[in-house]
């Protein structure tokens, strides 16, 4: 039936994200690790972590598998706050996964400080009154 199929796929949407999670925070462990050391080996590893580190194939895979599960969200979205740019959208998407900010920061490969902020920003873009959640008003969309 459809419905179980939805939820299959959002379950599988779910545990994708989750294991890039994952992996996001074991190479950005190894990266700050390793950069105690002034070895030209060991900085060639560092940067191949870098290269590896939230690659945008990893995020057009994720989008596509994320269209596919919630097929109006990003056109509403769009077309509610057409100033949002591509960062808004890829924050948005993941609050409307319900990811803590905690969560999203290894995906976006920057601290939960800057996470914050850019939620910060994304409620003045959106002009959401002051009480009002932003995760809660994206998954109401």
């Amino acid at each position: 039936d459809l419905q179980k199929d939805i939820d299959s796929k959002n379950r599988e949407l779910g545990l994708s994200t989750m294991n890039l999670i994952k992996r996001n925070e074991l190479l950005g462990t190894i990266k700050k690790e390793l950069s105690n050391t002034n070895n030209n080996k060991i900085k060639e590893v560092i940067e191949l972590i870098n290269d590896n580190l939230n690659t945008s194939d990893d995020w057009k895979l994720f989008q596509e598998a994320f269209k596919n599960t919630d097929k109006g969200f990003m056109k509403k979205l769009k077309s509610e706050h057409s100033n949002l740019t591509s960062n808004d959208l890829r924050l948005c998407t993941y609050l409307r996964l319900n990811l803590s900010s905690k969560e999203i920061a290894p995906l976006l490969n920057i601290s939960i400080r800057s996470v914050e902020v850019k939620r910060y920003r994304l409620r003045k873009k959106m002009n959401l009154p002051h009480e009002a959640s932003l995760s809660s008003y994206i998954l109401e969309i």
